[in-house]
């Protein structure tokens, strides 16, 4: 055995230490890249194994052979008999081991080793970003603006990984910075052959669910429960929530002494307005809400369809819909129902004409009639906009 001039067992502690990589792991990456290139460049058809020891740096490259009673292969094997008279202790099946020579490590087989090592290196990195944040997937997170590319991604520093924001994920007319610190929803981390990848959201609605929890002490600690969220980054989001203190305004808390709670999450997204609704286990008064601000009529709901048609008079037409639809698709993504909006110029309120018409019925008038005149109403009726809750974003 011999000692080597340089010592790779303090310069591996050196690289281990300075990228975050388990030593150990390091020097067996090590040892089988200068096994596989001594292989292939200096001994193609011997077993060869390279041991270091991590603390004197001592560095041995051994030749590996079996010994037998018969020799097949003379790279691999030993007879029985030479073996005994190097060790009169070995027997059948055993293995021996024989030193190489110092002079015999190439430049070139040392070469190949360290450009082995370079990708052992690498793929223990990546190994160790992989397994740090694949157990944070779901999580929010503060990271630094890095970076864009000409597909139009940005990427965002973690600390130990890098992320990427694809455009898909990034709050549309939002200007990012290099240098800047946002939060971001940690939404998937793979791996793929060129490494892990990172992929990070500031559209997802549950970075917007994280934003509420931490600005609204009624929402973290559970006195108040979201119930749902739709959202259209950087544009309008609806949060629906529900207070189990019935002391506690869900409405009132979220939005805070004239809306600084409200602003401080808005503020975090590009200004993105978000409106606070009730919700309620009325499937009815649930959508009536999710509608808001506009007014709305009648509504009929088919739980078992998921969907429900709603009339809406003409003043209220416009703002039921929205700008682009937004308000109405906004309100079936936070129920689950598709919404169809109907129009009527007949009364502006068509839940209490219903409720006339069943009245009528009870005090013994003909409910013929009764019923005639409120099918007038819809006479005209006509569809003007319907809303799924899968529908995509304009």
């Amino acid at each position: 055995m011999t000692q080597p001039e340089f010592n790779f067992a303090d310069a591996l502690r050196e690289v281990a230490q300075a990228r975050n990589i388990n030593e150990m792991q390091l020097i067996e990456a090590f040892e089988q890249s200068l096994a596989q290139a001594y292989t292939r460049n200096v001994e193609p058809e011997k077993r060869i194994e390279v041991h270091l020891d991590p603390q004197s740096g001592e560095l041995e490259v051994l030749i590996v052979r079996e010994v037998v009673e018969k020799v097949e292969d003379e790279h691999l094997q030993i007879s029985l008999a030479d073996a005994l008279e190097l060790d009169p202790g070995v027997e059948v099946g055993m293995e021996m081991e024989f030193p190489v020579d110092r002079e015999k490590f190439s430049r070139i087989a040392l070469q190949a080793a360290k450009q082995t090592l370079t990708q052992k290196m690498r793929e223990t990195e990546r190994n160790v970003v992989f397994n740090e944040y694949k157990d944070r997937e779901g999580q929010v997170l503060t990271a630094q603006v890095v970076r864009s590319d000409n597909k139009g991604n940005w990427f965002v520093e973690l600390g130990a990984g890098e992320a990427i924001l694809p455009p898909r994920e990034q709050i549309p007319g939002e200007k990012l910075t290099p240098g800047n610190r946002v939060k971001i929803y940690l939404k998937e981390v793979r791996k793929t052959p060129k490494g892990p990848t990172i992929l990070a959201s500031r559209a997802d609605e549950r970075l917007l669910d994280y934003l509420l929890k931490q600005e609204i002490p009624e929402v973290a600690n559970g006195i108040v429960e979201v119930k749902a969220i739709a959202r259209e980054a950087g544009q309008r989001s609806k949060v629906a929530v529900f207070s189990h203190n019935s002391n506690v305004d869900p409405i009132g808390a979220c939005i805070g002494h004239r809306g600084n709670r409200i602003q401080a999450v808005t503020g975090e997204l590009g200004r993105e307005r978000v409106d606070v609704i009730l919700w309620d286990t009325n499937t009815r008064d649930f959508i009536r809400n999710a509608l808001s601000p506009a007014k709305v009529g009648l509504i009929e709901a088919q739980p078992d369809r998921r969907e429900a048609t709603v009339t809406v008079t003409p003043d209220q037409l416009s703002l039921a819909i929205g700008k682009g639809g937004q308000n109405v698709r906004l309100a079936a993504k936070l129920t689950g129902f598709k919404i169809d909006l109907r129009e009527t110029a007949a009364i502006s309120d068509l839940d209490a004409a219903m409720q006339q018409a069943m009245q009528d019925e009870q005090d013994g008038r003909d409910p013929g009639s009764a019923q005639s005149a409120f099918d007038a109403l819809f006479k005209d009726s006509k569809s003007v906009a319907t809303a799924s809750p899968d529908d995509e974003q304009e």
